[in-house]
C-alpha cells in the first residue's frame, strides 16, 4: 500500500534531515538556504516491528520482509504560500496528495541557521503554517459553494452537500482545521473531492538541541500546550543525532552511540510508529520457509480486503483465510504446533483482521 505521510515546516526546520534519516531509499539535500527542497524527495520507509523477528527466528525464512510507508519531503512553505509566495501553489499541492502530515517546528536556538521569523517561535511557526493551509482550503470550499448553490436550491440531496459546505467554510473563517470539525462518516463526501489540506491527520515533530532530547524544553512543552485541542501526539526528537543514527550500519556501532546518548531506541521508532498508528494502519503477517513478510491495512478490513494486498486475485477468489493469533503462534512455536492445538482458525468472508494475526488464504480464479 502506497500510503504517504508528507513532512512539512518552514524552511530550515530540519526537513531533510529528518527525511535523510528515516528513509532507507532515498537522500534529501539538506542545506542552510530557502526552497532547498523544490520538487519532494520520497523514500519507502520500513516500519519497525519486532514481531516480525521473533516469527523469523521460529520459522528461519529464507528472507524477512518488514512493511512500509512513504515518507515525503515537501518543501519548506512560507508566510503567503496560499496566495503563491515561495512556489508556495506547487508545495500546497504536493501537501494535497499525502494521506498525513508530518509537520516539523524549530524548537532550538542556533544563530547559525537562517531563520526568517525573527525570534524562535513554535506556536507562532504552527499558526503559519495552519494559517497557509486554511486559507488554500478556504479557497477551494468557496469555488465549490458557488457551483453547487444554485443546485442546492432545487435539490434536497444537493442541499444536504451545500450546508456541509457551509459548515466548513465558517469553521476556516475562525481559523480553525478541518480536522477539527467533527464531521461524520455521512457528510465526509461532500468535501471528499475537495482533498482538504487541514482534513488531513497531523503529527507534530519538535526538533529540539542535544541537552532536551530526552526532557524537552521551553520551546517543545509550548507547541505540546498549544495543540492540546488537536488531539495530536508531539514526538522530541533531534534530527540531527537521529540522522547520525540511520547512517550506521554496523549494529555494534550504533548500540554504542545510543548508549552514549542514553538512547533505548532511536526517537525515529516512535515516529514511524506513531505515523503508522496516524494513518490507521496495522499490519498482519505471511510466515513461511521462503519469507515471513508484513503486510499493511486499515484497522477494520475484512480478510478478502487484507488478501488483496498480496494480490488482487486473492480478493477475486476468496474462499477462506487460515488465521493464527501472533501471541498463538510465539507460545506453541509453529504453525503445525497451532493447528494440533486447536490455534489455527478457519476464518470467511466477514472475519475482520486483527493486528498482528498470522494468515494464509484459499482461493481460487
Amino acid at each position: 500500500m502506497a500510503l504517504q505521510a508528507g513532512i512539512v515546516g518552514l524552511p530550515n526546520v530540519g526537513k531533510s534531515t529528518l527525511f535523510n534519516a528515516v528513509s532507507n531509499s532515498a537522500k534529501a539535500q539538506a542545506s542552510n538556504y530557502r526552497f532547498c527542497t523544490i520538487d519532494p524527495n520520497v523514500g519507502l520507509v520500513d516500519v519497525p516491528d519486532a514481531r516480525l523477528q521473533k516469527l523469523a527466528e521460529l520459522v528461519h525464512p529464507d528472507k524477512i520482509v518488514p512493511t512500509q510507508i512513504e515518507i515525503v519531503d515537501i518543501a519548506g512553505l512560507v508566510r503567503g504560500a496560499s496566495k503563491g509566495e515561495g512556489l508556495g501553489n506547487k508545495f500546497l499541492g504536493n501537501i494535497r496528495e499525502v494521506d498525513a502530515i508530518i509537520h516539523v517546528i524549530r524548537c532550538f536556538e542556533d544563530e547559525n541557521i537562517l531563520r526568517d521569523e525573527g525570534a524562535i517561535n513554535p506556536v507562532g511557526d504552527k499558526e503559519i503554517i495552519d494559517i497557509e493551509l486554511q486559507l488554500k482550503d478556504l479557497e477551494s470550499v468557496e469555488k465549490k459553494i458557488s457551483r453547487v448553490e444554485k443546485q442546492a436550491r432545487i435539490d434536497p440531496k444537493m442541499k444536504v452537500e451545500y450546508d456541509v459546505l457551509v459548515r466548513c467554510k465558517e469553521h476556516l473563517e475562525k481559523g480553525q482545521s478541518i480536522r477539527g470539525l467533527g464531521l461524520t462518516k455521512e457528510e465526509r463526501p461532500a468535501i471528499a473531492d475537495l482533498f482538504l489540506l487541514t482534513e488531513k491527520p497531523v503529527l507534530y515533530v519538535a526538533n529540539v538541541d542535544e541537552a532536551s532530547m530526552h526532557t524537552g524544553n521551553k520551546f517543545s512543552t509550548a507547541l505540546q500546550e498549544a495543540v492540546k485541542g488537536e488531539n495530536a501526539q508531539v514526538i522530541i526528537m533531534n534530527n540531527s543525532i537521529e540522522a547520525q543514527i540511520s547512517e550506521m550500519e554496523d549494529p555494534a556501532d550504533k548500540q554504542m552511540f545510543m548508549d552514549e546518548y542514553k538512547m533505548k531506541e532511536p526517537a525515529l521508532d516512535r515516529l514511524i510508529h506513531s505515523a503508522y498508528k496516524l494513518l490507521n494502519l496495522q499490519t498482519y503477517f505471511t510466515a513461511g520457509v521462503q519469507e515471513v513478510r508484513a503486510w499493511t491495512i486499515h484497522e477494520g478490513w475484512k480478510a478478502p480486503q487484507a488478501a488483496s494486498v498480496i494480490h488482487t486475485d486473492f480478493e477475486k477468489g476468496f474462499i477462506k483465510a487460515e488465521v493464527i493469533a501472533y501471541n498463538d503462534y510465539i507460545t506453541y512455536g509453529s504453525e503445525a504446533a497451532c493447528r494440533d492445538a486447536g490455534k489455527l482458525r478457519i476464518e470467511g468472508k466477514e472475519y475482520i483482521v486483527k493486528d498482528g494475526d498470522v494468515m494464509h488464504f484459499r482461493f481460487n480464479v
